[in-house]
């Protein structure tokens, strides 16, 4: 193993970063100066900059490297002011949208405390935090309390949360990129809204490595028409970043594991002191981990992280990367935001990242200082991803990020945040309509939808309020309203949150003869259905023989051997973003760029352009060709996963109706290709496009399929019409469908104008469907595409009818590549036949 290096964890050994001369010179204490000399450091400019914002009560979004002393950076003031002042309780309160983050802070903050002796108290609470801690936590809170949104939100609905938060000076949160814009983000703008109300003289500081839009960021941070300063550090030196591709072995035309590759993953992994492998989710986490485990001949240690794995499990795996026990960590992107692992040398990305920022984030994972590079290598699983790898090079060579701003506010949590506001105490709903306006993602909510959200949680509305259990808010005199009963209380706080996951089990692994063990983590509900006794399965990177099913516990032993499965997890596949597949959309047209990508991938573009023709930016490609007994046609979109999903269901319903006998179709983030039984048209093609197809088909099919059903169940379990969790018994998924799937035929039925079925159609369409990309999409190519006809699959089609990417990962691991490879092999046959037209010029 390579010698390794001292590395500080809050703040890098590099003193030519920090400040001198007079700017900010008197900024800082004396016994903090002395503590950065003493390591032989300088503060650095925006670190002096944020202990004045401090002092100024000015709020702040740093944006700031990788490996910058960021962290440092947000609670230095914090650090300084309590320590000065004497502080008693919550002083600061620290918000990560990772448990292992939050965990991660409370270690490395312990040191400069002691080092400086400075009077400061610093804990961590999150869902696994013993409850014993807990109640000692309410009665002697810390100067420091570090959390996630969904323990500061239980803490909020707490009825002492006056008195826990009313001495707050400081709120920090960090990675905001990571989740402003989503539903978790409404939900944490909602938590720092009641916390102003119940602290005013909080100043909030955001921290963020990665931003395409820092002003949106800054805006969403501060208060509605108040938003934070901007502090931006400057940029960090630019990463080494690199596509490891075989010299020897063919880039697979589809697939979505790098299987290809591994011989070269592996023997960087073994060149490199320590590196993390990161993946886009947990199947393929798992299967990553079983094929370098198969090239593992110097028996290196090789760990798994991902978010289904236990407690203990992910704790273990961070102690001991840490402490360089660890050569190598295959992880999802529960471990791509601030969380430090010491000394890593290498990020070695697998499949492309489907986004500039997502890989930029990852890729600071390396390297943590100022003055070196971040190293990386790309690993494109198939040759489209090729060249999404290499648009996302291009563009960070360029400077350019990208990124969702924050949108519109999801109103399931308004209707969540309501009750958690009551279960404090007594609310007044024009002055709580006034607070959630204040909360960016809330500022155009208009009166009468919070008034139907407010009433939904009195009572559940017209037809609901006949049953008691809906029975939650109770009118006083003065025109408050308070918590019905203690058990309404009891129940609601079991299950804060927005994260509405699939029914899992624990897996124990058990040890001896008896039922006895140890968890390792949890799998979803539906694998354990698909499995017999002894049936072998990988998890937590062992294999394991299914015993039974307990008490919603999966146990299992130790196996020898067998063909193992792999567990599936519930979870979208990431959707690739607009502004990469513009980037992709701009290397295809300017074929000066292709000398930049790999021979195969070179081929494979000019194959193309000979016998088909590549995509343009100005003009949708659209191929048909007659392929056995079906016609293909192929759309190359490069819309994304659930665009191209939401089209291929709506061009299906089209060609139904013009008599076309659709049989199915596939997608990609790159095209959709339908199968049909009729030939299609030039003209058929231009009806497929048309604008209007977002019209009666959509509202056909949505209201035709299971979908909004779906829907509905994510928001029944956000706003608490059905509970996943009631006191120590976790309801099936079954039973959950059961329940929702009847109160929605019920309200369908008898209040169709429900606020939670405007709230679920309102969900689907920005979650499920992605209107919006589709819409623009049909906008710009209307009456703007090129429609060829060919005489067999051109080589742009073979990966999109090729493809068997899935998130959940079913059936054998080993079973599932041989089939992955018995299709690659399928195409290589295409591929051949496309070698042989464009030579015999039988080109269409």
């Amino acid at each position: 193993m390579a010698k390794r290096r001292t590395s500080e964890n809050l703040q890098e050994a590099n003193p030519r970063d920090g400040a001198s001369g007079d700017d900010g010179e008197h900024v800082l204490p004396s016994y903090v100066e002395a503590w950065f000399a003493a390591r032989g450091w300088t503060a650095r400019p925006w670190q002096r900059a944020m202990v004045e914002a401090f002092r100024e009560r000015r709020s702040t979004l740093l944006i700031a490297p990788t490996g910058g002393g960021k962290t440092l950076s947000g609670f230095l003031p914090s650090l300084i002011d309590i320590h000065e002042t004497r502080s008693q309780g919550i002083h600061t309160l620290y918000i990560s949208p990772l448990k292992a983050l939050t965990n991660d802070i409370e270690r490395n903050l312990m040191r400069p405390i002691a080092e400086m002796d400075l009077a400061v108290s610093v804990e961590s609470r999150t869902g696994d935090t013993p409850q014993s801690k807990r109640a000692r936590q309410r009665r002697a809170p810390p100067n420091l309390f570090l959390t996630t949104p969904e323990s500061l939100m239980l803490m909020l609905s707490s009825p002492d949360a006056e008195r826990l938060f009313a001495g707050l000076r400081a709120v920090i949160v960090d990675e905001v990129h990571s989740f402003a814009a989503t539903k978790r983000g409404d939900f944490t703008a909602l938590a720092l809204s009641r916390l102003a109300a119940l602290a005013p003289q909080a100043v909030r500081f955001g921290l963020s490595a990665t931003v395409a839009d820092p002003a949106a960021l800054a805006a969403w941070l501060g208060p509605v028409g108040v938003p934070a300063a901007l502090l931006q550090s400057g940029l960090p030196m630019d990463p080494d970043i690199r596509l490891l591709v075989p010299e020897e072995t063919r880039m697979p035309y589809g697939g979505f594991m790098a299987r290809y590759a591994v011989p070269e993953i592996y023997d960087a992994i073994r060149r490199a002191g320590t590196s993390i492998v990161f993946v886009n989710t947990r199947a393929q986490a798992e299967l990553m981990l079983q094929m370098l485990w198969d090239a593992n001949e110097e028996n290196l240690p090789i760990a798994v992280y991902h978010g289904s794995l236990s407690r203990e499990q992910r704790r273990k795996a961070e102690a001991m990367m840490a402490a360089g026990k660890i050569r190598s960590v295959v992880a999802t992107a529960a471990l791509e935001l601030g969380i430090d692992w010491g000394d890593v040398d290498l990020v070695i990305q697998v499949a492309a990242p489907k986004g500039v920022s997502r890989l930029l984030q990852r890729v600071g994972r390396s390297n943590h200082r100022l003055d070196e590079p971040s190293r990386a290598f790309l690993v494109p699983a198939n040759r489209f991803e090729a060249l999404e790898c290499r648009a996302a090079l291009t563009a960070i060579e360029k400077g350019q990020l990208d990124g969702e701003a924050p949108g519109p506010g999801s109103l399931d949590v308004v209707a969540q945040h309501i009750l958690s506001c009551a279960c404090s105490g007594p609310i007044d709903p024009a002055a709580l309509f006034h607070e959630v306006r204040t909360a960016l993602p809330y500022a155009d909510l208009p009166r009468e939808t919070f008034d139907r959200l407010f009433q939904f949680a009195i009572d559940g509305g017209y037809v609901l309020r006949a049953y008691d259990r809906y029975k939650r808010l109770t009118a006083l005199p003065n025109g408050r309203f308070r918590i019905a009963n203690p058990h309404v209380a009891r129940r609601h706080r079991q299950n804060i949150g927005v994260i509405v996951e699939a029914a899992r089990l624990r897996v124990m692994r058990l040890s001896g003869k008896g039922r006895g063990g140890r968890v390792l983590g949890e799998v979803e509900e539906y694998f354990a259905q698909g499995l017999t006794p002894g049936d072998t399965f990988f998890f937590a990177g062992e294999l394991l023989a299914f015993v039974g099913v307990r008490d919603m516990t999966l146990e299992a032993r130790p196996a020898a051997g067998g063909e193992p499965k792999v567990p599936a997890y519930s979870g979208g596949q990431m959707p690739l973003s607009t502004f990469l597949a513009d980037g992709v959309r701009d290397l295809l047209a300017d074929p000066a760029q292709w000398s930049t990508l790999p021979p195969d991938v070179r081929e494979w573009l000019d194959l193309q352009a000979r016998f088909s023709a590549i995509p343009r930016a100005d003009r949708l490609l659209v191929e048909h060709f007659l392929e056995g007994r079906f016609y293909r046609t192929v759309f190359y979109t490069f819309a994304g996963r659930r665009a191209n999903q939401t089209l291929g269901m709506l061009i299906t319903r089209r060609m139904e109706h013009l008599g076309l006998k659709p049989i199915s179709f596939q997608i990609t983030d790159y095209g959709l290709v339908v199968s049909h039984i009729a030939p299609a048209t030039s003209d058929h093609v231009a009806q497929f496009l048309a604008p209007d197809i977002l019209g009666d088909e959509l509202e056909e099919w949505i209201l035709e399929s299971p979908m909004l059903k779906r829907s509905f169940r994510h928001v029944a379990t956000v706003t608490g019409l059905v509970e996943q969790q009631n006191n120590a018994a976790r309801k099936s998924m079954r039973q959950m469908t059961i329940s929702t799937d009847l109160i929605y035929d019920v309200l369908r039925r008898h209040e169709p104008d429900h606020i939670l079925l405007k709230v679920t159609r309102r969900d689907a369409e920005r979650e499920l469907l992605d209107l919006k990309r589709l819409s623009e999409l049909l906008t710009r190519y209307r009456d703007r595409f090129l429609f060829i006809e060919l005489s067999r699959a051109s080589p742009f089609s073979i990966p999109v009818l090729t493809d068997v990417r899935t998130e959940q990962v079913r059936g054998s691991g080993v079973e599932h590549l041989l089939a992955q490879a018995a299709i690659m092999h399928d195409a290589e046959d295409m591929m051949e036949e496309v070698r042989a037209a464009v030579a015999g010029r039988v080109l269409h």
